[in-house]
């Protein structure tokens, strides 16, 4: 997109957030290509009206140069025209042409040169070279993998890095399994129909929350999800920290949140939505302070102990300057949400190779003691206390927590 149309927009965008409708302009933006489905389904999730309006706004400004004219065209065939009208203002005449149509360049066909016969078995002094180098490999180039749903196949620079190169930054989580298989059990326990998805990439994460978010919930009391993966540090409004899929991609918290909230998922609304989150909410490591020794019950962890940490990262839905006044004033409250962090945002969390994560640990057998007593929030207390005691190589600590927006107790009901 032209500068001056991206001031346009950012000198207009409290104007836009407060009276946009974004979902009349939906389908619009989609035939004329300014957006993708995938675009159109993590602006739905971003959360309300004005949320949505903020988010579309911002991704509107990296879709090419003439996004702007055509957004103008969809806000006045969805009767939008004082908006349409406030955007033409700010901006020169705009006379929209027509893509060029890309030209087909045809080879030119020469005739094959003619040369005299040889004998093949006869060497020729010629083919010798006087200084013999090696010969190039003949190994075809593997294929590149091909892009995700709704994403597009660019030409890649050679001095350019891949998108997903952080990949090759997320090691193997060995533990997880361990902490996949005490979860599964312990949910069951607690009556829960358990689902298990593993080594998922980025796309198939929101897939397979789009699909759980149009699932019918209304025969069950509750729904949870749990995240064990690598984890980083982005810019939020809401939920802080992203999860990493397979292929390097990060999903922030509070698009999972948003998947299954009363206005995503109808069948869900006044019910108990809790989220387990076992991820890096950031790289640094906390060392702690110095307590009185009648303060504190030291627990050491293995020495196996590694982290879930990635750096962190400029996510795209970060907050400009021009719009931190109104993010601030329209910061949402889901209702009826839990999520519950393996450690504090920014900080490491650790997990033994040999007995899994300190936090996954912990919260199974908290809860396998005591659920049939203690309500939720209760045992995440004791989770928080137990798991503060850990130190790993010695040194490290870690500190969980969690954001409630539970409107009662929440209490399992183990089976017998």
């Amino acid at each position: 997109m032209d500068e001056r149309h991206k001031k346009i927009l950012q000198r207009l965008r409290i104007n836009l957030v407060r009276d946009l409708d974004p979902s009349s302009l939906y389908d619009c933006l989609y035939e004329k290509g300014i957006f993708t489905l995938d675009m159109i389904d993590e602006i739905k999730c971003s959360g309300t009206r004005r949320d949505q309006a903020r988010e579309l706004v911002r991704d509107l400004e990296t879709r090419g140069s003439r996004a702007f004219p055509l957004f103008l065209e969809c806000l006045r065939e969805t009767g939008q025209l004082s908006l349409a009208e406030l955007l033409q203002n700010g901006a020169p005449a705009i006379k929209l042409q027509p893509a060029t149509p890309t030209q087909t360049v045809r080879p030119v066909l020469q005739p094959l040169p003619i040369t005299p016969a040889v004998d093949v078995n006869k060497p020729r002094i010629d083919d010798i070279p006087a200084n013999p180098t090696q010969s190039p490999k003949t190994t075809p180039t593997p294929t590149p993998t091909p892009p995700a749903e709704g994403e597009f196949m660019r030409p890649r620079l050679p001095s350019r890095t891949r998108r997903d190169s952080l990949q090759s930054e997320l090691s193997n989580r060995k533990g997880s399994n361990i902490d996949c298989d005490k979860l599964e059990r312990r949910f069951k326990a607690l009556n829960f129909i358990v689902e298990v998805r593993t080594n998922l990439k980025q796309k198939q994460i929101k897939h397979e929350l789009s699909a759980l978010s149009k699932k019918d919930h209304s025969q069950y009391d509750c729904c949870v999800v749990i995240m064990l993966s690598h984890g980083t540090e982005v810019s939020h409004n809401r939920f802080p920290g992203a999860v990493y899929g397979v292929d390097g991609q990060h999903v922030p918290v509070q698009y999972i949140t948003n998947y299954l909230n009363g206005q995503h998922c109808p069948s869900l609304q006044g019910k108990p939505k809790l989220f387990f989150i076992q991820a890096c909410g950031g790289d640094e490591r906390d060392t702690g302070f110095e307590v009185s020794p009648d303060e504190v019950e030291p627990s050491f962890g293995g020495a196996d102990d590694q982290t879930d940490a990635i750096p962190m990262s400029s996510s795209s839905d970060s907050l400009s300057m021009s719009d931190e006044i109104d993010a601030r004033a329209t910061l949402p409250t889901p209702s009826d949400i839990l999520v519950s962090y393996s450690t504090f945002p920014g900080y490491v969390s650790w997990r033994d190779t040999q007995s899994g994560s300190w936090y996954v640990e912990t919260l199974d057998r908290i809860l396998e003691e005591n659920a049939a007593t203690d309500d939720l929030v209760t045992m995440l207390m004791m989770v928080n206390h137990e798991v503060s005691q850990n130190s790993a190589k010695g040194l490290y600590k870690q500190m969980p927590g969690s954001f409630n927006f539970l409107r009662k107790l929440l209490y399992f009901q183990p089976r017998p």
